[in-house]
């Protein structure tokens, strides 16, 4: 075989290897790169980049630690190609099951944070407050209490110790999981504001001769009266009638936020005397804030109560849930009787039944 033939058929055969070598190499590029590059199972999981210290080597730690990744040599490659080590984005990042090394970068190099839902319910005690947005947000609750008995932090949404419910109101809120308390509180003293600026709420409040925060805290006692929607109006006129008569309000619910008592529902002679400025039968007027956050139902039920000459009310003889109102202590004094024989009844059957 002439040795130009060979020759050209050897170039062939290594062009050839070569070709295949670049397709192999490429291929293995593209698994790596494009393939998927999760470690977990599950459908979807969250991935956490801490705001403080964001390094390198910190995201890589979350990456493994938190089982995003099988490894991070292919990431910290093409992090480093890219520059993503100089402009980290703290955040809570959703990663999908299958997800490839590039699509993942790219989530985290334009801070594609997830955004987080928090719940705000019922709530009594910034300690509770505190634990609750903790849940939410990087900030641990300790942190949060801090800024949350704080009159100088609370002094920027024009609250304080002790009215700092009235800057929030219960709703779903979208947030992110980087913010700080500070920012997390602005954006429900925001929603508050819009919320008590639609349908005259200011207005009414005004036309009542209250503030808005001084009607969320008459609605938190309305809200622990009672859970019956119906029944939340005629309370609201309850107390709005106690306050212009120069009445003690003498609500029960305020008496067991003084004891910080919130699991029995019977409030004895000696509760009464517990020495607090919450303790409406040992104080007139208002106490010195709300006693918990109440629904809306409940605020506009204190906007919207309707004109009676009502003072009392006690929960009706049936159980049901519901009260009975009057306009005087005799009437009054009838209904209790009536209810409290109901209750002794039952209570003597249930211990009956207990015995047998």
């Amino acid at each position: 075989m002439p040795y130009h033939l060979f020759s050209l058929i050897v170039m062939k055969k290594l062009l050839r290897l070569v070709l295949l070598a670049v397709a192999l190499l490429l291929a293995l590029a593209a698994w790596l790169l494009l393939g998927s590059a999760t470690a977990f199972d599950e459908k979807q999981k969250y991935l956490y980049i801490h705001t403080t210290n964001p390094t390198k080597e910190k995201v890589q730690e979350a990456l493994l630690e938190q089982n995003i990744l099988k490894g991070t040599s292919v990431f910290n490659l093409l992090a480093g190609w890219t520059g993503y080590y100089d402009h980290i984005k703290p955040g809570k990042y959703k990663v999908e099951k299958g997800t490839s090394v590039i699509r993942l970068l790219r989530l985290l190099q334009k801070g594609r944070q997830e955004e987080v839902r928090m719940v705000i319910g019922k709530v009594r005690l910034p300690e509770e407050m505190a634990q609750r947005m903790a849940r939410y947000i990087e900030t641990d609750s300790a942190a949060a209490l801090a800024f949350l008995t704080n009159d100088d932090s609370l002094a920027s949404l024009g609250v304080n110790q002790a009215n700092w419910m009235t800057a929030m109101l219960p709703n779903t809120y979208n947030i992110y999981w980087t913010y700080p308390v500070g920012q997390v509180m602005r954006k429900l003293k925001q929603e508050s504001d819009k919320w008590w600026s639609k349908e005259q709420r200011k207005e009414k409040a005004a036309k009542l001769g209250y503030t808005p925060q001084q009607i969320f805290t008459i609605a938190s006692i309305v809200e622990e009266e009672t859970n019956m929607t119906k029944d939340k109006p005629l309370i609201a006129s309850v107390y709005l009638n106690r306050l212009k008569k120069g009445m003690p309000l003498q609500a029960d619910p305020t008496v067991r936020f003084a004891r910080k008592d919130f699991e029995s529902n019977r409030v004895t002679y000696e509760h009464l005397r517990t020495p607090s400025p919450y303790n409406t039968y040992l104080n007139k007027g208002l106490p010195p804030g709300p006693i918990c956050i109440p629904s809306l139902v409940s605020i506009d039920a204190v906007l919207n109560a309707p004109a009676t000459d009502y003072l009392y009310f006690v929960a009706k003889p049936d159980f049901s849930g519901y009260s009975v109102f009057t306009a005087n202590f005799n009437e009054h004094k009838i209904a209790a009787k009536r209810y409290q024989d109901s209750l002794n009844a039952y209570l003597a059957r249930k211990a009956a039944q207990s015995s047998r």
